[in-house]
């Protein structure tokens, strides 16, 4: 257990939209709060996709040009392959147990966690606060996402 102080923040930037770049915030997040850790999550770019109601349950893996995928890039980027990627990874996930982004969105909320949207990215890609999920709790700018984060740790996604 950490004896560090109670005031600790952390301030998670989530720009990938993948199944399996989405885990990596959530999870930061989710043991900052298990850790008694201030924490809150600026989705932008394809880090929307995360928090998009239509594409929350629909994320693919990022198999072609990804130098971790299991398959050349030539195969990689064949049709269908991102979603037989993402299919094996949702088995894998299940029979670990893990929550699915949905699940983990409303885990965090619950917890405390602030999960917001950036206001250019939403600009960009067209969308409006009622095209997120409910746990969303607002869409800020950059300039606000420094001013939340004011002596955070920062990490990027």
């Amino acid at each position: 257990m950490s004896t560090h102080s109670t005031n600790r923040r952390v301030a998670i930037i989530a720009s990938h939209g993948g199944l399996d770049e989405a885990y990596p915030a959530l999870i930061l997040a989710n043991a900052a709060r298990q850790s008694g850790i201030e924490a809150f999550i600026f989705f932008t770019f394809w880090g929307l996709d995360i928090i998009t109601e239509s594409k929350v349950d629909h994320l693919h893996v990022n198999m072609a040009g990804n130098p971790s995928a299991p398959m050349p890039t030539m195969l990689a980027g064949l049709p269908g392959m991102e979603s037989l990627a993402a299919t094996m990874m949702k088995k894998q996930m299940e029979e670990l147990e893990l929550p699915t982004v949905r699940e983990m969105l409303q885990i965090l909320h619950e917890s405390g966690a602030e999960l917001y949207a950036c206001e250019l990215a939403m600009k960009m890609f067209k969308r409006e606060q009622k095209h997120l999920v409910a746990q969303v709790k607002d869409v800020i700018t950059a300039g606000d996402f420094y001013d939340l984060s004011d002596g955070a740790q920062i990490i990027f996604t």
